[in-house]
């Protein structure tokens, strides 16, 4: 699935075609994605001018003119493309197509519908129940006093918290075990036994890696591509992520290892992470 640094890359390069445009049209070219399309959703979004694109976590919010809000969520293998000029022709797994007044498109694509999209007035985001629940933004508002505070006395792995969309919201698999590399720290490690330096190094660690991978345009796993069509080019920056068997980049002595964390796959140093 896109983490947060798919997200908002694909949330840049969807803001460079709409954001100050007009809807001149969209199509809805079936009902349904994940869970069925708003009602009238094509006519409700067809002729309303974007007024700025926000993200919270990941998922997209496209901020319309009017006081509507057009929440979008990849999914699996949902992917934005943006152009310039008439739509191509469409393929199968195009689904959602928009056009601007001043002639860019967008193309919705997801091959697995895993992905979902919704309408809702900005006013009741807070009242969302895709957006209620979910925790601090990591890049903006992570300190290493708050992520203390939400870790004291928790009895999980650090993984399995930092993983908690109510505690933190956006982090996935890759960039949690990057982070937790950065800030030396095993994955399985309690979560409220991290001592206060290991606490400053994680979260000082968590947004430079989420800003180091929005620089590059997100990783590259299965479906996910940027806008642009280009692939995302920090995956030749993993340290430990997918790289079980191989030297430690850092200290050269372990050799990194995989361990399995509620069905996922965490990799770690066992030399330099303690």
């Amino acid at each position: 699935m896109p983490e947060l640094p798919e997200v908002e890359t694909s949330r840049l390069g969807l803001a460079r075609c709409i954001e100050g445009r007009s809807l001149a049209s969209v199509v809805a070219r079936r009902p349904d994605l994940r869970f069925p399309l708003p009602p009238d959703f094509a006519a409700r979004l067809c002729g309303r001018r974007v007024e700025r694109l926000d993200r919270r976590a990941k998922y997209i919010l496209t901020r319309l003119e009017g006081g509507l809000t057009w929440l979008i969520h990849l999914g699996m293998s949902g992917r934005l493309v943006v152009g310039a000029g008439p739509l191509p022709e469409l393929g199968r797994h195009d689904h959602v197509t928009v056009e601007t007044d001043a002639g860019g498109h967008v193309i919705y694509q997801d091959a697995r519908r895993f992905g979902f999209m919704d309408l809702f007035p900005t006013a009741e985001e807070a009242l969302h129940p895709r957006l209620a629940s979910l925790g601090l933004e990591p890049l903006t508002d992570l300190t290493p006093k708050r992520l203390a505070a939400m870790l004291e006395g928790r009895f999980s792995s650090i993984k399995a918290a930092l993983l908690d969309q109510r505690l933190i919201a956006g982090l996935g698999n890759i960039y949690v075990s990057e982070a937790l590399f950065r800030a030396k720290v095993r994955p399985e490690r309690l979560a409220g036994d991290l001592s206060a330096a290991e606490t400053r190094r994680l979260a000082k660690a968590i947004p430079d890696v989420l800003r180091e991978a929005i620089a590059a345009g997100g990783s590259s796993l299965r479906d996910y591509r940027q806008p642009s069509g280009e692939l995302g080019y920090f995956k030749a920056s993993w340290a430990v992520y997918g790289r079980e068997g191989e030297d430690c980049p850092r200290c050269g002595r372990g050799v990194v290892a995989r361990v399995t964390q509620s069905g996922r796959s965490s990799f770690y140093c066992p030399n330099c992470q303690v």
